[in-house]
């Protein structure tokens, strides 16, 4: 750090975003990808609009919000489009948080949460999921905090179904509930409908994953009119232009093409039944994911040795060396050829060890 870094954040530990290695040809099964291009409609219409980029992008977003109206029930004052669904997570502290109301999520969740919070200097509770990777809803119940669910979870993939989160919501009316749906295609049932019947919910979905968009950051929060309000009091006070054209055009077409959506989201529901077999046949414990990936443990290898010998042999996956999982490693569902590959290698692996 520089003499000139401002003290107030000696103490932040930033994120640390999943290996994005250029120096050799990986499987790459651990950053949650998609392992399918974006939709050819997305990449027409992004190629269309390089055309005009001397000029600045539509900050209303009004294509995208057109879109999203016909095919979500919500209507346009009820969403904000974001830079990627972090920006969404990063304006709801700014906005619901402050030295009177802090912050709370589960103690294993995104890793982007506890970053968000000491950025604006939050008051910060994390909640311990049960023994079986589960969150407890009554250990939400009146909390007197911004409270922040990724759900799915992730790392672990297990969802709660919507009923269970609005007894949450139902239990904190004088604070904000945060649903991060950033995996909610790939099985899990939305709280979208919520957003009709709390004032007090906001939904926050990402093209990231199911719509093959990660690189193009673009993600839409939803709520009450007046919390879209509020939100747009952060953004247009931030960045007013947070979404550039080509972006606002791909997305426009990933939303346009909902038959190559469906397909690609029942293609990851079903490499991944695939993958849990494969790996519950090699003895690995594995979590009941809805996510587009699955966290596993195997008793014949620790986490941390599976994660170096599958990278030393050209397969990424992604592990976290803390606590209670340190002895898991995340791995994204890619294709069929992928995971076989990975289901190979860890056949060798394991062969070899013993």
């Amino acid at each position: 750090m520089s003499t000139f870094f401002s003290s107030k954040y000696d103490k932040l530990t930033p994120y640390t975003p999943g290996e994005q290695p250029q120096n050799m040809k990986y499987v790459k099964l651990n950053t949650n990808e998609s392992p399918f291009n974006p939709s050819p409609k997305a990449q027409a219409l992004a190629k269309e609009a390089i055309k005009n980029l001397q000029l600045y992008s539509d900050p209303v977003c009004g294509k995208l919000l057109d879109c999203v109206v016909k095919i979500y029930d919500v209507n346009r004052d009820e969403i904000m489009f974001v830079n990627g669904s972090d920006e969404a997570l990063n304006f709801c502290v700014m906005a619901y948080c402050d030295d009177k109301t802090g912050a709370a999520s589960a103690d294993i969740s995104y890793g982007f949460y506890p970053v968000i919070m000491s950025l604006n200097n939050v008051d910060y509770q994390t909640i311990p999921l049960k023994d079986d990777f589960t969150i407890d809803v009554n250990d939400y119940k009146n909390l007197g905090r911004t409270i922040f669910i990724a759900n799915p979870n992730a790392p672990t993939g297990i969802a709660l179904e919507p009923e269970a989160i609005e007894e949450i919501i139902k239990s904190n009316p004088n604070n904000i509930v945060v649903v991060d749906e950033a995996y909610v295609d790939f099985g899990a049932n939305s709280c979208l409908p919520l957003i009709k019947k709390y004032d007090n919910v906001l939904v926050v979905q990402t093209f990231s994953k199911s719509r093959s968009l990660a690189g193009g950051r673009l993600g839409f929060v939803a709520g009450n009119p007046k919390l879209i309000q509020d939100l747009n009091t952060i953004r247009y006070s931030t960045n007013p232009y947070n979404i550039n054209s080509v972006t606002m055009a791909a997305g426009v077409g990933a939303l346009e093409d909902v038959d190559y959506f469906k397909s690609n989201c029942k293609t990851i529901a079903e490499n991944r039944d695939y993958l849990v077999s494969g790996l519950n046949a090699l003895g690995f414990n594995v979590l009941p994911s809805k996510a587009n990936f699955v966290f596993a443990e195997s008793n014949d290898i620790s986490g941390l040795k599976l994660y170096q010998e599958l990278k030393e042999r050209g397969v990424l996956v992604r592990h976290f060396e803390t606590g209670k999982i340190k002895n898991f490693n995340r791995i994204t569902v890619g294709s069929k050829q992928q995971l076989d590959v990975l289901l190979n290698t860890i056949k060798e692996i394991l062969k070899e060890k013993k």
